[in-house]
């Protein structure tokens, strides 16, 4: 974390185009309506130019069009959101846990732990881990037999890992989340279900970030992938033998079924639902609520269900579409009619 820095080296840092005072002192980050004198600000969304005049801001991160008129101190970029997001990290108040292994921790005797990695109070690390240089491993959090996690990582307090999932380089992984729990399988006999033995693994790529109560089930033969670069929000279910490919992003509550094989560059809005042994393929965009019940081939933004409305519309719109079957029905015994009445166009007109 950087108590204050100058706007001068902000702007070196992002290879800004800086109007105003390079000595400037920076505190922290705010929005345009909160921000104070020492805090710097963006506009990113259009709608939110109305407040950018009255701001207090000590400078503000803009496109070239917005700076123009402008009287406050500014950094000018191409992207304002992604200048913000990569200045972020350097005011960050998060503690940074120190190497070493808390009395209280449990490690197994085999288990391979780099001394520059932080093992948290009460956490257990299993026979056979290995955890990488820089590692974090949070309180009360559980590493499984085998399992292999890459430098630079990050697991919050209270993350489990079961048995035999590898993990990348400087993957982030949040609190609740559960690597590894044991696919949904089972052979039904005359009614009764019976258990499969999941005994496939998990393997993380570089660069992923994990949210909230996240699961992300062990495969029952191969293991479930997690692309490089992938970000899964809060409260995603990914389901055994899942692969999803590099840099897709997936917002939270969505839901993946078994088997199913999501392509590079894909967004997920929330609340996304995708049906087992599927394919999606890459620079798919689903919105908010989707329902996939078949592959998609072919790159794009994808839909399904209906948009909001009031109720009383919504409950005459429900009532209508209860009636489709028979309305088709009816559509297609009057096209038959009109077809039987109508003469035929080619015919001669001659008696």
């Amino acid at each position: 974390m950087t108590a204050t820095i100058k706007l001068g080296q902000l702007a070196e840092i992002l290879g800004a185009t800086l109007r105003g005072n390079e000595e400037k002192q920076i505190t922290g980050l705010a929005t345009l309506q909160e921000a104070g004198p020492a805090q710097l600000s963006f506009l990113a969304n259009p709608q939110y130019r109305k407040y950018l005049a009255d701001s207090q801001a000590g400078a503000v991160l803009l496109k070239a069009a917005d700076a123009e008129g402008y009287a406050g101190d500014a950094l000018v970029v191409a992207d304002p959101y992604l200048a913000y997001a990569r200045i972020s990290h350097l005011f960050d108040p998060k503690p940074k846990a120190p190497a070493g292994i808390h009395p209280s921790a449990v490690v197994a005797a085999d288990a391979q732990v780099d001394p520059s990695a932080s093992i948290g109070a009460f956490a257990v690390i299993e026979s056979a881990a290995r955890i990488g240089a820089g590692v974090t491993i949070g309180a009360q959090s559980f590493v499984g037999a085998r399992c292999d996690i890459g430098e630079g990582g990050w697991l919050a307090p209270r993350v489990t890992l079961y048995h035999d999932v590898r993990i990348g380089k400087r993957v982030v992984i949040q609190s609740g989340a559960v690597l590894g729990g044991e696919g949904f399988g089972f052979a039904n006999e005359k009614g009764i279900w019976q258990k499969i033995a999941q005994i496939g693994g998990v393997t993380i790529g570089d660069d992923v970030e994990i949210g909230v109560n996240t699961a992300i089930d062990r495969g029952a033969l191969a293991d479930t992938i997690i692309g490089n670069g992938v970000k899964l929000d809060n409260q995603i279910q990914i389901a055994h033998n899942v692969q999803v490919g590099d840099h897709t992003a997936m917002a939270a509550c969505c839901g993946i079924s078994g088997s199913t094989k999501i392509g590079k560059h894909c967004m997920l809005a929330g609340g996304v639902g995708l049906v087992g042994h599927i394919e999606i393929c890459d620079n798919v965009f689903l919105t908010g609520m989707t329902m996939v019940t078949h592959s998609i081939t072919e790159p794009g933004a994808y839909s399904s269900g209906t948009a909001m409305q009031p109720a009383a519309e919504w409950r005459k719109s429900a009532a209508r579409i209860r009636q489709l079957d028979d309305m088709a029905r009816r559509l297609r015994q009057l096209e038959k009619r009109v077809g039987d009445v109508t003469p035929d166009a080619n015919a001669s007109s001659d008696g």
